[in-house]
């Protein structure tokens, strides 16, 4: 296949991945007979063909390609309304209200102190989230709350962010008058944040002597698309940042450049949880060093909240944990299968540990992301979460590394729904243990293949022979200079 035409191809699967995310925000009428599975598949299959195709092209062409294609799909992705996901109003919430000087840890959406700060577009009648006069707050000392419908989800409990989200949401109310209307300007943050992810790969991928074709794999990712563009989940800020840390870390020659990973490691880890995933993984170079200004980072993000609020900053969190089943073990789709649900907790602490000590001593530390990947991607087994937003750290990581078969994580929700195909209906648990259970066996597989095929290619020794060497022991003839050196000749050769 020549490179004109897999330029060509390349354009194609675009094209075509950016018409199926626009049908995705725009869900035709026509096509309310067919399930979500079969248009999420044409979506990853269109994703994976073009990935495929690019990393053959001429780099020119391919990284002209990567970079219009990941603006494509983040336009068609945010040009309609979020389809799978509301998290975003809190984000517009917590923005303006602070905004309006309060701090997001102090109050929950229905306290009444925050009445003045309510607008039409995130409460009115038609909201689906209504509450009940009389209602209590589910922290904050159980104070009474003001009635009333919202967007927001939860609006009777605090919000979960952490400070570097929460100024990324105040930032984004700031600029809202120039971004456009209701959820329009959230959505058009998280896009600009996945295009300027996509950048970053492309320059740090070539700086570090990769492949910068393989930023593809981030740029063009229906999770990224879905979960950046339409459902403006802050996850792609904190994916963003791990990738500066990363690039830190792994060109760290000098101490300074350990001391940035660990500084974008810690803003990273207070806009989002998940990036504390990867720490293992930068801990193999100037371990104390990145860990410590990881934690300086963090905290002194975390300060001014906690001094006003105490330990109020945790927000929503405990209670979250709790009541998606962590606490409890009922949560951990796959190792309910194997261990009661008491003991599911214990076993992934277990493994979770046990992975991490095997990537802090065996992961290379110029290349950390592949230890992140791996760390991350058991995570994801472990916990099995719901949501398709919580790969996006491992999208992210696969394009560092190139082993897509890890994407089958990111995959695993979009392509294992309750609803997966007309007449077939599953419940939760089931459709996670399904998707959570074939992207196990997906890397698996894949993973012995490769190792397999690494085991092939290691060059054999070549046995050594012993070399006899004999002794030509010379005739008693006449010393000529002719024979002389006749006989000389053949006892060399010899």
């Amino acid at each position: 296949m020549t490179g004109r035409t897999r330029v060509i191809g390349s354009a194609a699967a675009v094209a075509a991945l950016t018409g199926l995310v626009l049908l995705v925000a725009h869900p035709d009428p026509r096509l309310a007979w067919l399930a979500a599975m079969p248009l999420m598949a044409a979506l990853w299959a269109a994703f994976a063909a073009g990935a495929w195709l690019v990393r053959q092209a001429p780099l020119r062409w391919a990284v002209a390609l990567i970079l219009v294609g990941g603006i494509a799909v983040q336009l068609a992705a945010l040009s309609g309304p979020p389809r799978s996901s509301d998290d975003l109003y809190r984000y517009i919430w917590d923005g303006r209200v602070q905004a309006a000087g309060f701090d997001p840890y102090q109050y929950v959406p229905a306290a009444p102190q925050l009445v003045a700060v309510r607008d039409p577009f995130l409460w009115n009648t038609r909201a689906p989230h209504c509450v009940p006069a009389g209602a209590k707050a589910a922290m904050a000392h159980g104070e009474t709350l003001t009635a009333g419908c919202t967007r927001i989800n939860r609006p009777t409990a605090p919000t979960i962010y952490p400070p570097v989200a929460e100024a990324y949401f105040l930032a984004v109310s700031y600029l809202s008058p120039w971004l456009g209307r209701g959820s329009t300007p959230i959505q058009a943050a998280a896009a600009l944040c996945a295009i300027a992810t996509t950048i970053v790969l492309l320059l740090g991928l070539r700086s570090l002597g990769r492949d910068p074709r393989l930023a593809a794999l981030w740029a063009w990712c229906p999770v990224v698309a879905l979960e950046a563009g339409n459902n403006a989940h802050v996850d792609v800020l904190a994916a963003g940042i791990t990738a500066g840390a990363l690039l830190a870390a792994a060109k760290a020659a000098r101490l300074r450049r350990s001391l940035a990973g660990g500084v974008l490691l810690g803003l990273a880890f207070a806009t989002k949880m998940t990036p504390i995933l990867v720490t293992p993984a930068l801990l193999r170079r100037r371990g104390l060093a990145v860990l410590s200004a990881a934690a300086a980072a963090a905290g002194l993000v975390y300060l001014p909240h906690v001094l006003r609020v105490g330990g109020g900053v945790l927000g929503f969190l405990p209670i979250y944990l709790s009541q998606e089943g962590y606490d409890s073990g009922s949560r951990f789709g796959l190792l309910d299968l194997l261990v009661p649900d008491r003991w599911a907790t214990v076993t992934a602490f277990a493994v979770l540990a046990v992975t991490a000590l095997a990537v802090l001593r065996r992961s290379d530390p110029d290349q950390p992301w592949r230890g992140a990947l791996v760390m991350t991607g058991v995570a994801l087994a472990v916990t099995t979460p719901g949501y398709p937003w919580y790969s996006m750290l491992l999208v992210m990581l696969v394009a560092f590394d190139g082993r897509a078969e890890w994407l089958a994580f990111g995959a695993a929700m979009h392509l294992s729904g309750e609803h997966p195909l007309p007449g077939v209906t599953l419940t939760a648990t089931m459709a996670e243990r399904i998707g959570y259970g074939a992207a196990v066996l997906i890397v698996v597989a894949v993973s012995a293949v490769r190792w397999a095929h690494a085991r092939r290619a290691q060059p054999r020794p070549v046995p050594i022979r012993p070399v006899v060497i004999s002794t030509v022991v010379a005739s008693p003839v006449a010393a000529s200079p002719v024979a002389a050196s006749f006989t000389s000749a053949s006892s060399v050769g010899g």
